[in-house]
């Protein structure tokens, strides 16, 4: 978990630069579901539902006492928004006559998804759940608003801010819990 962020900034970085200011072929690929009824998938990217696993999530933290922790649940995903602008704003990438690199939907799923693990535990079912979740919501926006790289660009920003909240707060991510460091 704490090379992650060495290694996902970077990728999410160089995808961006690499897809530059239009459609690739993958893109395209994924944009043929736009007709298709998948549009009903943004559900899992929708700021109302991704609030209110943000709030249980921040709730439980609380239940917990897990003071740090709580504060990190809601100060990152604020930052991952704030850094998220700013990285369309360098990428500049258009679609629809908004700026799309990388997907802040995505991005703030993702977060939310992470800051879940880290209070609840990285149990099993918890990731493969997390997994589907962010899959689905990928594809929402991938056949919608974003292009799909746009979303990848989301998952690599969104799982090395999680990482990077891991690390400042002590938690360590075990295959079935997460602890606290001493």
């Amino acid at each position: 978990m704490r090379w992650w962020p060495l290694v996902g900034l970077p990728l999410m970085m160089l995808l961006g630069w690499g897809v530059g200011h239009g459609s690739t072929p993958l893109d395209d690929w994924f944009q043929r579901g736009r007709d298709t009824g998948l549009g009903w998938l943004l559900f899992f990217t929708d700021p109302r539902t991704v609030l209110s696993i943000l709030a249980v999530v921040v709730g439980a933290a609380l239940l917990r006492k897990r003071w740090v922790l709580a504060i990190a649940v809601l100060v990152t995903p604020y930052a991952a928004g704030w850094i998220t602008w700013w990285c369309k704003l360098l990428f500049d990438r258009d679609k629809g006559g908004a700026l799309a690199y990388p997907s802040g939907h995505t991005t703030l799923m993702v977060v939310v998804l992470g800051m879940t693990m880290l209070v609840f535990g990285a149990h099993r079912w918890l990731v493969v759940a997390a997994i589907v979740f962010a899959s689905l919501g990928m594809l929402g926006q991938a056949v919608t608003y974003h292009y799909f790289t746009d979303t990848v660009g989301g998952l690599l920003l969104g799982t090395s801010l999680t990482c990077v909240t891991a690390i400042l707060t002590g938690v360590k991510l075990g295959p079935q819990r997460v602890t606290m460091a001493a």
